[in-house]
């Protein structure tokens, strides 16, 4: 089960991926603004793999974790946020179209819950990766 569900997301992960570079590649597109992206990709999950890391699991809410789900959902927000002010500004002549911005939108969602699944698999106790 567990690999099935590894391969997966994998999976999904790649067609994340295949939205954004599609976003930045396509010929009308052809702007690789929208590829700034990745950054949020790699920060998102830092927040809370160090609050696992030094917050003690008590069973109740405790300040470590709630801070790192909110540094979480800021870089998730800021992730979506990014495609729809480039495609706003400057207004006579917008940095990407909206066709890229909807590609981008579309790759943030299918990789933030990619991401999202991988936490849900690793926080299960009869996984070897919830070392993490």
């Amino acid at each position: 089960m567990q690999m099935r569900a590894l391969v997966t997301l994998a999976f999904a992960t790649t067609i994340g991926l295949t939205f954004l570079f599609l976003a930045c590649a396509l010929p009308q597109y052809n702007n690789w603004w929208p590829f700034f992206v990745v950054v949020f990709y790699v920060l998102a999950p830092i927040p809370s793999i160090i609050a696992r890391r030094v917050s003690d699991d008590t069973g109740s809410s405790n300040p470590c974790k709630e801070l790192a789900y909110f540094m979480t959902a800021v870089i998730v927000v800021s992730a979506f946020g990014l495609p729809i002010v480039l495609a706003r500004s400057p207004w006579s002549a917008p940095v990407i179209s909206w066709g890229a911005c909807g590609l981008v939108l579309a790759g943030n969602v299918v990789t933030f819950l990619t991401i999202w699944g991988f936490f849900m698999i690793a926080d299960s106790d009869d996984v070897e990766y919830s070392m993490w």
